[in-house]
């Protein structure tokens, strides 16, 4: 295989937490514990888990939008963790984002067209007649006509906002895009027409992206491989298919099960899950998961499984195929 274009290797991120008159450290929470995975230059990278489980802090993470507390993220062949705040702004040229809320992240009081020429001002590209063209170019890409630009982001929709941070992530030119849940707070008409609309960018742009949700079929939709995030840490990683046709992880069979499925004759035997997402501030000893896993052992309790490939670029962290192994 090609030489991946992001590496992520045991990257942490962990918050302290203050508290008492002085605000002293008591604590820290563990979002991203430990995660490494690489990204292929032309792929989709889906993360999938629930509420909390630190993919969107990930996502940010390897932007150095907050900054990560150990690890190392490659980016073509550099650490992006070591490098000056200038040398920074000149990467971002070529690793964007898409927020999840496409009104938050636009300014009410700029125009489209101060929106979109920003980072085009930022990175020093055309004057101000090209810099006009390519924001008018780029709102037609995405689907929106080009004299919008002269509009404010309360005259949209919300799929039209999305558009825009789409267009703003896009006009740069970046070969990396993180999508940090671009569709959840969507419509499901809108959802599926901006889905497509990234896909087709995809193909035209040669882009790659590291795609966060917590729907798998939305993943499902737009991914060649899928990484399962539980409490901070990976659980499993592997292709599209292998991850639908054959879950090894308790957790993504449990993930799976609650997918519904379109065809009423299909019975669908529900894996639920027993008892809360421990707090990630005070995480279980061990597996994170054993407190909920179906099928828990003693050695969950206190040794953490290892993030290890069980088969062809099938990566899971679970002591049930580590035993197999031994017998």
């Amino acid at each position: 295989m090609s030489k991946p274009l992001l590496e992520v290797r045991n990257l942490k991120k962990y918050f302290d937490v203050t508290g008492g008159i002085l605000s002293r450290k008591v604590g820290e929470v563990k979002a991203v514990d430990d995660v490494s995975f690489s990204v292929y230059e032309g792929e989709v990278l889906g993360i999938v888990g629930e509420s909390g489980c630190g993919k969107s802090t990930t996502g940010k993470t390897l932007l150095r939008l907050t900054e990560p507390t150990e690890g190392e993220v490659i980016f073509d062949g550099k650490d992006i963790t070591k490098l000056t705040d200038e040398e920074m702004r000149k990467m971002r040229r070529d690793m964007q984002i898409i927020f999840q809320d496409p009104y938050a992240s636009l300014n009410p009081r700029h125009k489209i067209e101060k929106i979109l020429g920003e980072p085009l001002l930022v990175h020093g590209i055309g004057d101000k007649e090209e810099r006009r063209k390519k924001v008018k170019e780029i709102l037609e890409i995405v689907g929106l006509p080009g004299d919008h630009a002269s509009r404010y982001p309360h005259q949209f929709s919300g799929g039209q906002r999305q558009r825009i941070g789409i267009a703003r992530a896009l006009i740069v030119n970046p070969r990396l895009i993180v999508c940090d849940e671009p569709v959840s707070a969507l419509d499901v008409s809108i959802q599926s027409q901006i889905l497509n609309l990234m896909e087709d960018l995809q193909e035209k742009f040669k882009l790659t992206y590291l795609f966060i949700a917590h729907d798998l079929s939305v993943v499902k939709h737009i991914s060649h491989r899928i990484g399962v995030m539980y409490l901070g840490r990976m659980v499993e990683l592997t292709s599209n298919e292998e991850l639908y046709d054959n879950p090894l992880h308790p957790y993504t069979k449990s993930l799976l099960s609650a997918v519904p499925n379109p065809d009423p004759d299909v019975k669908q035997e529900r894996i639920i899950l027993q008892g809360d997402v421990p707090s990630p501030s005070n995480p279980p000893s061990g597996c994170a998961f054993h407190t909920r896993c179906p099928d828990c052992m003693d050695i969950c309790k206190t040794v953490r499984p290892e993030f290890q490939e069980i088969s062809d670029s099938h990566f899971v962290a679970c002591h049930l195929y580590e035993v197999n192994e031994n017998n």
